[in-house]
């Protein structure tokens, strides 16, 4: 069994809010008038272009963000340049709203833990089980842990734009490991994606996958992680 748990961040431990919400919020403190109609038309293209990170992917990519796409994760930069891009594809109100919009998704209001997420943290600190977050990601989602008071059951964070690296590659996993400090054999990774979450088992780490549902579709997909430790 295992002694300590890798965990991937947006779709296994949290999820992002609606696109609806995520644009309403902008669009309320611009002052930016919208029907509901409209909010939800120009929600559902935000969507559909994939502008809004840690929702669905792009249903197409224009050329000119086919590279970005596939190293968005590598640093901030390229993060914030791709769900940019990506948004200025959805024709909307003021330009100043595209970046209001990648601002608003690192806000940890933005952010909603699983219902089961802080009982199994919570589970395992018990145990004695060490915990790390592995993460391909832009930014810094150590406050979005914060906030949510979640950050007291995890040892560290492995996150792909602080070291150049994206999963699938082992060398992001084997840095979760380091901070467990433990070898990849008494690890096990759980998340939502078999590709790039699935790269843990080249180290010799166990997978355990998660679907990436709504918060109120998946109540207790984490709970099994528990027999899976000790």
């Amino acid at each position: 069994m295992a002694k300590g748990v890798l965990f991937d961040f947006s779709g296994t431990l949290m999820r992002i809010e609606s696109a609806e919400s995520w644009l309403r919020t902008v669009l309320d403190r611009a002052g930016v008038a919208m029907s509901a109609a409209e909010l939800a038309r120009n929600a559902a293209a935000l969507e559909a272009a994939g502008a809004l990170p840690g929702g669905s992917a792009p249903r197409s990519l224009p050329a000119g963000l086919v590279r970005l796409w596939q190293e968005r994760d590598r640093d901030a930069a390229r993060h914030r340049a791709l769900y940019t891009g990506l948004a200025r594809r959805v024709p909307l109100p003021r330009p100043d709203l595209y970046d209001a919009l990648y601002d608003r998704h690192r806000e940890p209001a933005a952010w909603h833990p699983y219902p089961d997420t802080a009982q199994v943290l919570r589970g395992l600190a018990g145990r004695g089980v060490a915990v790390a977050v592995v993460s391909n990601i832009g930014w810094d989602l150590r406050p979005v842990f914060r906030a949510h008071e979640l950050d007291r059951h995890v040892a560290g964070y492995a996150l792909s734009f602080e070291h150049g690296v994206q999963k699938p590659d082992p060398r992001l996993f084997r840095l979760g490991c380091a901070v467990l400090g433990l070898p990849p054999e008494e690890v096990l990774m759980v998340g939502d994606d078999a590709t790039a979450d699935g790269g843990a088992a080249a180290l010799g780490c166990a997978v355990r996958l998660v679907e990436h549902l709504p918060v109120d579709a998946r109540p207790a997909g984490l709970r099994p992680v528990l027999d899976l430790v000790g």
